[in-house]
């Protein structure tokens, strides 16, 4: 018994029939990668959509309680953000306008889609350092900043603008300049972004009105207390608003693309297929290496051996099994994901704890396996070789 202490019998079990491993493996590495793929682009999805709201430079945001999702926006009344001005605690304001405006490529001369923020030029409602340093330039009608980080249906447009300093194109009809660039990048609700004074704004989108605003930014007084003034401002301002932080703001986004659209379920259920697809893989292995080696088990048993001790040896080969098939599963990923970042422009990317969710997934759905196999290995009756 020596021997087994040394190299588990689990382990010779899998050995001995490599291509029955090879094909295990293989087929674990599979599951993995279709789990890794459904959670990444998930996960991608999600910190896409609420990127640009935690770029926003605020202690609490109002909006409309009928905003859902930056791709259909909600106004409001202007005239609720400068109430807030009355507040103690208040310091001061700001508003965003925000609409989806049509971007001309001026190489291919097809317009595409993009998310169009406008602001007040001399005071920035971003966090962004690019955008601080280039917002003067918005102080003249027509001038815009550019997300570098957009998709490349835009155009050549970082390129062109840092060898000349200027682009030129079209969006929604009217003739704008690019003065300067800034990092975002594409989301499922727009492929880029492009920022805007207010003026421009409501010139790009005749059928806005001025006093009608997307967002309201409010900033407080170093001293205020900021669960104070929002239940004040809560209980006191009309139900045509609702007072946020920040990222409360951004978690309506979320919610809207995890719960108010079929993608959240359909990247679920991707999950859960892969789930599925790695226990009937391990299973049939484990099934075929217990039905194989029946004698030999029936003989473990007349020597002594229980059925746990038996359940055990197949937990093992299931351990062995998992290790085994995520970690080419994880590499593989890595990979995928870059690729899928050049294809998409999505920030997917690995984290530490998609990959330990993913590696229970894995250990869970070989134990399971393990589990269902142990019926047939009941059945090895010592009766039957002696």
């Amino acid at each position: 018994m020596k021997i087994f202490r040394k190299t588990p019998l689990a382990w010779r079990q899998l050995m001995k029939e490599k291509t029955r491993l090879a094909v295990a493996v293989a087929g674990i590495t599979f599951a993995d990668l279709l789990m890794f793929i459904q959670l990444g682009f998930e996960s991608a999805l999600f910190d896409s959509a609420i990127k640009p709201h935690r770029n926003l430079q605020a202690d609490l945001v109002l909006i409309s309680p009928k905003f859902q999702t930056l791709f259909s926006v909600k106004n409001f009344s202007r005239e609720r953000l400068y109430q807030t001005l009355g507040y103690d605690g208040v310091q001061s304001v700001n508003s965003v306008y925000i609409n989806t405006g049509e971007w001309r490529n001026p190489e291919t001369h097809l317009d595409r889609a993009i998310l169009v923020w406008g602001v007040d030029p001399a005071q920035s409602p971003f966090k962004s350092l690019e955008i601080k340093q280039n917002q003067h330039h918005l102080k003249q009608l027509y001038q815009v900043l550019f997300d570098q980080a957009g998709r490349p249906e835009y155009g050549t447009v970082a390129d062109i603008f840092n060898k000349t300093g200027n682009f030129e194109t079209e969006l929604n009809n009217k003739l704008v300049s690019v003065k300067g660039l800034f990092t975002d990048g594409a989301s499922f609700a727009a492929d880029g972004n492009v920022i805007t004074s207010d003026s421009t704004f409501l010139q790009l989108f005749s059928d806005s009105k001025p006093d009608r605003i997307t967002v309201g930014l409010i900033t407080l007084k170093p001293d205020a207390d900021l669960e104070k003034v929002r239940s004040q401002l809560a209980a006191s301002l009309p139900n045509d608003v609702k007072v946020l932080t920040p990222e409360e703001f951004a978690q309506i986004e979320r919610k809207y693309w995890e719960t108010g659209t079929a993608i959240g379920f359909i990247f679920g259920l991707g999950t859960g297929v892969g789930f599925i697809v790695g226990i009937v893989i391990v299973y049939q292995i484990l099934y075929s290496d217990v039905s194989d080696h029946l004698p030999e088990y029936a003989t473990l048993k007349a020597m002594g051996y229980t059925d746990r001790y038996l359940l055990g040896v197949l937990f093992q080969e299931a351990l062995f099994l998992a290790i085994l098939g995520f970690i080419p599963g994880f590499i593989l990923s890595l990979g995928l994901y870059q690729l899928a970042y050049t294809a998409t422009m999505l920030p997917i990317f690995m984290k530490l704890e998609r990959a330990i969710y993913v590696w229970i997934l894995t250990a869970i759905m070989c134990s399971v396996s393990a589990a269902i196999a142990m019926q047939k290995l009941r059945s090895a009756d010592p009766a039957d070789v002696f």
